[in-house]
């Protein structure tokens, strides 16, 4: 019994939170490395290959013991939108921290569950019924988390906190306030494409529930993408060399540690759910403008301040509203005798 509870509460809740921990990390290693004079094309090309590459043991160690489908049309279809929304997401948010910080990107990242919530009513995943409250909470926290963002991308305000210890690195996009407007659009697209992301994934999943398999095919697929997208934006294949500094650091980490985040989200998706896996948000916030304002030197601004408490409060309004419709679910399938009479 105490197995079974450490294996379906306890370890899905320590790996979140150290999912979201090494992401914040891994953003921040980014951002250090293009302030080096990093491509965030050719750091995405050789993320996606180092992360195929670290995978290939685990599909030996960890072998499905489920009964899996042939590789049809349906599977196939749903692994290239996969491939395309991760990829095209990966690239456009690392540009976008490129142009603002880690910090906003972690404040931005609250947008996934309304964001999600939307497009699961368009493709008619998510019944809408305007007279239930868990709806109506839904609905307001979508709302209200959009018009969150729009503050943290349109209001940068005076700085609340900035570090004394900073590195000295120059940021060769400046910190204007339309490289950070841009930077922020940038985030939001990133999150719209990994919301789309989590919904194929979960239709993935219940096809194939393979998931070092899927995680596998999928950095696969990206490498290459990447690579192409590479070829046609950086001609110059002398950018491909990584020399010694921090940006192979980053390179490393990122390989390695961006495949654990797959497996893990992956994971937490099949046993849990899309709601479990997004809740964790939140903690990204502190922990990105901590160690942004500590290892790069970046200030806190109100702007990021408030814009991070109003999509958090958005946020677990959706979260709120979605678990009370799952409870009302949970509570039918236990009771269905009530539902007849």
């Amino acid at each position: 019994m105490a197995r079974a509870y450490y294996h379906r509460e306890v370890l899905p809740f320590a790996a979140m939170i150290g999912a979201e921990c090494v992401n914040v990390g891994l953003n921040i290693l980014f951002k250090a490395a293009t302030l080096r004079g990093m491509s965030y094309n050719i750091f995405s090309a050789y993320s996606f290959a180092i992360s195929t590459i670290v995978l290939i043991p685990f599909l030996f160690i960890f072998p499905s013991t489920a009964v899996l489908p042939s590789f049809k049309l349906p599977l196939v279809s749903r692994i290239c939108l996969l491939v395309f929304a991760g990829s095209f997401g990966k690239i456009l948010g690392y540009k976008g921290i490129e142009y603002s910080s880690p910090t906003l990107s972690s404040a931005i990242s609250n947008l996934v569950p309304a964001f999600t919530f939307i497009l699961a009513i368009i493709f008619r995943m998510e019944k809408v019924e305007i007279r239930s409250s868990s709806t109506q909470a839904k609905i307001i926290g979508t709302i209200v988390s959009i018009s969150g963002a729009f503050v943290v991308v349109l209001y940068k305000g005076p700085t609340v906190f900035t570090s004394v210890s900073s590195v000295s690195l120059q940021w060769p996009l400046g910190s204007a306030l339309s490289q950070w407007l841009i930077g922020g659009l940038l985030l939001v697209a990133e999150f719209l494409l990994f919301s789309i992301w989590y919904i194929v994934l979960a239709q993935v999943m219940k096809i194939y529930p393979a998931e070092f398999t899927v995680v596998f095919l999928y950095n696969l697929f990206a490498t290459i993408l990447c690579v192409l997208v590479c070829l046609i934006a950086e001609p110059n294949f002398s950018s491909w060399i990584l020399r010694p500094s921090i940006a192979i650091a980053a390179v490393v980490y990122s390989g390695f540690i961006g495949a654990f985040i797959n497996v893990v989200h992956t994971w937490g998706l099949h046993l849990k759910g899309p709601v479990y896996v997004a809740i964790f948000r939140p903690l990204s916030i502190a922990i990105a403008a901590a160690m942004s304002a500590l290892f790069l030197g970046d200030a806190l601004y109100l702007g990021s301040v408030i814009g991070a408490v109003i999509i958090s409060t958005g946020f677990y309004a959706v979260i709120w509203g979605k678990a009370k419709e799952e409870a009302m679910v949970d509570d039918d399938q236990q009771h269905p005798l009530l539902q007849k009479l």
